[in-house]
């Protein structure tokens, strides 16, 4: 079970956009994230008429390391740490480490 997973509301700890909050669209293999509206880049993509490509300047959200991002927590308004409690019945639940409370309502 992973800490953060997709649809997860994150903050930005570290980096260019500290402090901005979003939620993990895609999570990679390698520890990345890939957060709405976090870390964009601008990329210029060549037109190709054959396959309907118009060109231009294209602005997409890059990975972000799982480092530089943790849980938001509403409860607190802040960012949180994640643990993980097992239940009576043996399922493996999420929670937070500061007020104890389990993410996956």
């Amino acid at each position: 079970m992973r800490k953060i997973k997709r649809d997860d509301e994150v903050i930005v700890i570290a980096g260019k956009d500290k402090g901005k909050r979003g939620t993990i669209k895609r999570v990679l293999q390698d520890g990345r994230f890939v957060v709405s509206g976090v870390n964009m880049i601008k990329r210029h993509p060549r037109p190709n008429p054959m396959a309907g490509n118009q060109g231009g300047i294209v602005e997409r959200e890059a990975p972000i390391h799982g480092s530089n991002v943790a849980i938001f927590n509403a409860e607190t308004g802040r960012a949180d740490r994640v643990g993980f409690e097992v239940k009576e019945d043996g399922t493996k639940v999420r929670i937070y480490r500061s007020t104890q409370k389990q993410i996956d309502a």
